[in-house]
């Protein structure tokens, strides 16, 4: 079953910064800069996220 969940933006490595007008966002483990929308295999969810899972049973 493919998890819905799984996506940068819900990662704990997950940063986003404002520069200027313009968004950067980066994985702070791996030092590299994502989209919210990647997934990769290393993905650790935020603590909220699984919960959420918790609570839809996934």
């Amino acid at each position: 079953m493919k998890n819905k969940f799984h996506a940068c933006a819900s990662c704990v490595h997950f940063r986003a910064q404002r520069i200027g007008a313009k968004m950067k966002y980066e994985c702070a483990r791996l030092r590299y800069e994502t989209n919210p929308k990647y997934q990769f295999n290393c993905w650790t969810p935020k603590e909220s996220v699984k919960k959420l899972m918790e609570k839809r049973g996934m």
